[in-house]
């Protein structure tokens, strides 16, 4: 038998190694930023503004909202700082093959395509703003998802969920659609928030700060400690990304990070608590489907005055600053949510 102090002082040694893995991934990412800065500013990586709507329309809205901001000449693809130094410490000291080898490789593999997408927005001329189709997008992401949910099911051998306060639930191969969709999902809905300075950043720390604290409770230190590298990295990014931005992470970031967190969920088998730890995720989104939706079947009707819903509460007069750090708050009541729902789900 274990003696209870050894055990204790086992924990507190796993625990150290993933607040080093986020101090790590803050220190790298810091010193990398001002490398960054540095040929973003010097070659002009300026984020061209989006002129018109999902739905085809001229955005007056969106414009008018973010007219100062789009007078000055802001950088984007700051996601490749994050991108870069989240693979060197997860290579150099959590590389796990059934824990870190798929959500690595998901979240390089999603970057990759917010990468081609932030360079075409970057080169592209004309009217309206460049970047890869949204069906071409789609059909990129599906491919990295579809190739990570093979692999989840053949060589992680996973066939099933856990469903709270009930237990697990057999799908057998149905767990790679599931695990396309997630992923999917969360891609976009990471990507969708990303409108707002600081948001999307802070958003995603608290998230992975949140699953980190879950992975450590199911003894996956490997995956805890990726979360926590993202956590360190988010929270240098986020330093220069907070009102008046420096710069953007673009698609790079958003579409590695949103992927990322799908992954992480499938892996500590808590996909059906992912909405409520990423509720406000879910919430843009959804606001954003739902004023689709509603343009097209109620003839041109919005819901909200422009979607998604954080440019909504700022065209009804919050601040820029407000919104965020109110959503902050948010996200991280929500992710405690999650993490109740997770304790009682699973020992109930």
């Amino acid at each position: 038998m274990i003696p209870e102090t050894l055990t204790i002082n086992l924990q507190a040694t796993k625990l150290v190694e993933i607040m080093l893995m986020a101090f790590l991934g803050f220190a790298l990412s810091s010193l990398v930023t001002p490398l960054y800065t540095r040929y973003a500013y010097r070659w002009q990586w300026w984020k061209k503004p989006r002129t018109t709507a999902v739905t085809g329309e001229r955005s007056k809205v969106f414009l008018k909202l973010h007219a100062a901001k789009h007078r000055r000449n802001i950088p984007t693809m700051a996601g490749i700082i994050f991108v870069f130094s989240v693979v060197v410490i997860t290579l150099m000291f959590n590389l796990s093959r059934d824990q870190t080898w798929l959500p690595l490789a998901a979240f390089v593999g999603a970057a990759a395509i917010g990468l081609i997408d932030d360079i075409i927005n970057i080169k592209g001329t004309g009217a309206g703003v460049a970047g890869l189709p949204s069906k071409l997008k789609l059909l990129l992401i599906t491919l990295v998802a579809l190739i990570g949910g093979i692999y989840f099911y053949t060589k992680l051998d996973v066939s099933s969920i856990h469903v709270p306060f009930y237990g697990e639930l057999g799908l057998g191969w149905l767990i790679i659609p599931l695990f396309v969709i997630t992923i999917i999902s969360t891609a976009n809905a990471v990507n969708i928030t990303d409108g707002l300075d600081g948001l999307a950043g802070g958003l995603a720390a608290i998230a992975f700060g949140n699953y980190a604290i879950i992975a450590f409770l199911q003894g996956r230190i490997g995956v805890a400690g990726f979360c926590m590298t993202i956590v360190g990295v988010l929270l240098s990014y986020t330093w220069f990304n907070i009102h008046p931005a420096r710069f953007f992470m673009g698609d790079v970031g958003s579409f590695c990070l949103g992927t990322a967190l799908g992954v992480v969920a499938m892996i500590t088998d808590t996909v059906l608590i992912l909405p409520i730890i990423g509720a406000i995720f879910v919430a843009e989104a959804g606001s954003s489907l739902i004023q689709i939706l509603s343009k097209k079947y109620r003839g041109g009707k919005r819901i909200f005055k422009i979607a998604p819903v954080h440019h909504h509460f700022e065209a009804s007069g919050w601040p820029e600053t407000k919104v965020t750090m109110r959503f902050w708050v948010l996200g991280q009541v929500f992710g405690f949510l999650g993490i109740v729902v997770f304790l009682l789900g699973s020992y109930a």
